[in-house]
């Protein structure tokens, strides 16, 4: 572990290093490989955050390569030293999947596993991320305090109660957790609440204690104009290689409804383009390779304008997401000169029917057009994502989705034929997993062995197809990301057996006096009390619920008005 973190940060541009003396010492932990976490900017954003507070020196660190520890420490990259050596261990946590490596992480680093096994002497466990302001409980029994919200709001006030309370005052773990849990909003700290459960299993209550409050309000950042996030840390050891991440905005107007990012970052906002100016000459300084990362980049105004400015500048310009209906001749031609060789449009769905079930926005002509420009434009690749066993779809939308490949496919040949080079489409097959704080909270996921069918219905409709292939997700990996992503505080004692059966899942499960099937395929009660429902997210779950019966109708809503509507609840009525 030391060689490797040795080998990391000798490959790294902009890491910060910063002497311990007299500073609160922080280690951030994405609970995965290096390669995984340093691609995700959020995560690079808390990095730089938090060595910005003077009084702060943060140091990374990640699991093992092999997810093995093969008998060494767990060390940090800048300094090579043991996590223990921390005041607070802090997690960033971006997928629920990750959650478990919470488990395989501390097991590694010598750390009680349970919160309540952890001796006053042992490092304050902290966790943050879109996992964690989702549904934290699967992983409360292994976490002293949840931080629900964004950084920027978070962080300085967390970092000066911990330096007055623990450092300062030399206060018990407890009194700290008890003061920040009372005082600060955008904290959860899960040993002041009890669960409570049915006779059918179903939660009956979830009981603050100690005069913790009722809801735990998630925080945000209201104005990103004056705001950059963008890459801390350049390094060729990630998915983009040495591209330079800047982030656009927050949260999309679109209300899919199976999207959690566009409801838990409501309301959406877009950062001004003289801030993303001053990011893309900050990145230049480093690479040629500028990213722009959203959940909507195309949605952002004058995105194109701005990208156009720097069109002379030898450049290559990437966009983590473009909708099919928004790709504009200024789009088309920075693809272009960046020498982008592979385009993403996502249907989501085959028919125009499950379109306005999840409420897409887009028309199968908005696809086949997009198609037929990016191919024109000279992008040679095509990749295509789909779900299926959505709420409400049927085995005929399936075979829609054939329909369409091969209607994309008519296009691609044809716009390819002109420029005499024919590149691939590639179809990516994800099973659909219900999310919280989205329409489809209530929603069932398709038994595995209807999802299998569904994909081979798929596979067997396309298979005589040339230059195209399938990439299917597992359905099993899916059925246990439903699983854990909407369970309850119970879902520890599986996490903790799937640790102890060293990733064995089938042996757990068989194990377990848990039925999954009660997290993953069962219809929720529409009145019924939610894990998650103790977060506040500004969002009536009465909108949802709303929503949930107009997919159910086929009837679309209309994209949301940031400030001038108060249907969801997020913006205040005027």
């Amino acid at each position: 572990m030391i060689k490797l973190s040795k080998k990391y940060a000798e490959s790294e541009t902009g890491a910060v290093r910063k002497g311990w003396k007299g500073r609160t010492r922080i280690a951030l932990v994405y609970p995965n490989q290096y390669r995984v976490g340093m691609s995700n900017l959020g995560f690079q954003t808390v990095y730089l955050l938090l060595n910005n507070i003077e009084h702060i020196v943060c140091e990374r660190t990640f699991l093992p390569d092999n997810g093995k520890n093969e008998g060494s420490r767990i060390v940090t990259i800048e300094t090579q030293r043991p996590v223990t050596d921390f005041d607070i261990i802090a997690f960033s946590v971006s997928f629920e999947s990750d959650f478990l490596n919470i488990l395989s992480f501390l097991n590694m680093a010598g750390l009680p596993i349970l919160a309540k096994d952890r001796r006053p002497g042992h490092p304050l466990i902290v966790a943050g991320g879109v996992a964690c302001f989702l549904n934290p409980e699967p992983a409360a029994l292994f976490i002293d305090c949840f931080l629900l919200g964004e950084a920027e709001v978070l962080l300085p006030t967390f970092c000066e109660s911990f330096d007055r309370l623990i450092l300062r005052s030399n206060e018990g773990k407890k009194n700290f957790l008890l003061d920040i849990a009372k005082n600060l909003p955008g904290v959860y700290v899960p040993e002041f609440y009890r669960p409570l459960y049915n006779n059918d299993e179903t939660l009956k209550l979830f009981e603050p204690l100690c005069e913790a409050p009722v809801k735990v309000q998630r925080v945000y950042l209201h104005d990103l104009s004056n705001v950059s996030t963008c890459s801390a840390v350049l390094t060729p050891h990630t998915s983009f290689k040495k591209t330079f991440l800047i982030e656009t905005g927050r949260g999309c107007t679109h209300g899919c409804r199976f999207c959690s990012a566009g409801y838990i970052y409501r309301p959406p906002r877009y950062r001004t383009v003289s801030e993303l100016k001053k990011c893309i000459q900050k990145g230049l300084a480093l690479t040629d390779r500028i990213g722009f990362v959203g959940a909507a980049v195309s949605d952002l105004p004058e995105i194109g304008a701005l990208c156009s400015e720097f069109k002379n500048d030898n450049i290559r310009i990437s966009f983590s997401s473009l909708r099919a209906d928004a790709v504009t001749e200024e789009f088309l031609s920075i693809l272009r000169q960046s020498r982008v060789k592979t385009a993403t449009i996502a249907p989501d769905a085959g028919s125009q029917r499950m379109r306005d079930v999840i409420n897409k926005g887009i028309t199968e002509e908005d696809i086949l057009k997009t198609a037929e420009r990016l191919v024109t434009k000279g992008i040679p690749n095509l990749k295509l994502y789909f779900m299926t066993g959505l709420p409400y779809e049927t085995f005929e939308d399936i075979e829609e989705i054939v329909k369409l490949c091969k209607k994309i496919k008519d296009v691609f040949l044809k716009s390819s034929r002109i420029r005499r080079r024919i590149g691939r489409i590639t179809l990516s097959i994800n099973p659909f997993v219900p999310k919280p704080f989205t329409p489809f909270q209530w929603a069932a996921m398709d038994e595995e062995r209807i999802i299998k069918q569904k994909i081979n219905i798929i596979k067997e409709g396309l298979k005589k197809t040339a230059n195209l292939r399938i990439n299917v997700e597992s359905p099993r990996r899916a059925y246990i990301q439903a699983m854990i992503s909407r369970g309850d505080r119970r879902m520890a004692e599986i996490l903790l057996r799937v640790v102890e059966n060293r990733g064995n899942w089938p042996k757990t499960l068989k194990e377990s006096r848990f039925n999954p099937d009660f997290f993953v395929s069962r219809e929720r009660y529409i009145n019924e009390l939610f894990p998650w429902d103790f977060i506040d997210h500004g969002i009536k779950k009465s909108f949802l619920r709303h929503e949930y019966y107009q997919a159910g109708k086929e009837k679309v809503s209309p994209p949301c008005k940031v400030g001038s509507c108060s249907l969801c609840g997020v913006c205040p009525a005027k």
